[in-house]
């Protein structure tokens, strides 16, 4: 099992310095992915100029956001440039997770529609299609830039859904799990392979998560105070998020094992402090 890093781009204390020395070390510590999540109301920086950001000063690690909202991003032609262009910068290591989202807020700041996001969501993967295909839009011709990998980045779709099931076999190169722990994900991971199998896919759908982690003599303090402000509209249920942090060494090794037996392909673990000590210790475990 691969294992990525979740740049702190969500940590509302992170600086921009911040993200890149972090990108920067997660590409040469042998990390498989940078990972990203995506909010709009918050103090967190916005995920697709950090991509890119991210791109123009690493060579080997693949960037991943896990997860990136789609609907609120409204037209499916634009993203699917700025898509294109965050792959073609980083030279074709672009895996987009991506999903319909939860948070009204993001919506209502966007002027967006939370009820028809399904809708939305779907007309904008069929768009992606089209786009990354070469279809043509204009007097130009086609919408660049041209897909660095055949058909564009791939997508891991998430969600647990049927509509998810439906899209990861119609437009998914596979599915990402939101979080949740081994056994959440397993459960809905044998749910993605019958679908898969039975929508005609050929081979098995890539599968992969994410988690939360802080590491060192902190760990608990750093976790809590993250996660419970991030999961806030969340209520009581913010604590249990950050009580699931891996807050240890023996956490971290046990999470990796249990996620690798539930035949996970990737897992990416998210930092609750953007200091480098974070982003070193954990590397050593590796």
């Amino acid at each position: 099992m691969d294992l990525g890093v979740g740049l702190p781009s969500t940590i509302s204390s992170a600086t921009g310095r911040d993200i890149l020395d972090w990108a920067r070390e997660a590409d040469t510590a042998g990390f498989s992915s940078l990972g990203t999540i995506d909010r709009v109301v918050y103090g967190n920086h916005e995920t697709i100029p950090t991509l890119a950001a991210a791109a123009a000063v690493t060579s080997r690690v693949r960037l991943h956001p896990a997860i990136m909202i789609a609907p609120f991003r409204g037209n499916g032609t634009l993203l699917a440039k700025q898509l294109a262009t965050v792959d073609s910068i980083s030279g074709g290591r672009l895996t987009v997770g991506i999903a319909v989202g939860g948070r009204p807020d993001d919506f209502e700041a966007t002027g967006s529609d939370f009820e028809g996001r399904g809708a939305t969501f779907d007309a904008q993967l069929a768009e992606f299609r089209e786009v990354w295909g070469g279809a043509a839009r204009g007097y130009a011709g086609a919408v660049g830039p041209g897909p660095v990998q055949a058909g564009g980045p791939p997508l891991m779709i998430g969600g647990t859904s049927a509509a998810a099931m439906r899209r990861t076999v119609s437009h998914g190169a596979g599915w990402i799990a939101g979080g949740g722990g081994a056994d959440m994900f397993a459960g809905v991971a044998d749910r993605v392979r019958r679908a898969w199998t039975d929508g005609g896919r050929e081979g098995a759908p890539r599968l992969a998560a994410l988690g939360y982690y802080a590491l060192g003599p902190d760990a608990d303090s750093l976790a809590s105070a993250y996660l419970t402000d991030y999961y806030a509209f969340l209520g009581d249920y913010a604590g249990q998020i950050a009580a699931g942090a891996l807050t240890s060494e023996a956490a971290v090794r046990e999470a990796v094992t249990k996620f690798a037996d539930a035949g996970c392909d990737e897992l990416i673990l998210f930092p609750s402090s953007p200091d480098l000590d974070q982003l070193r210790r954990l590397a050593d475990l590796r």
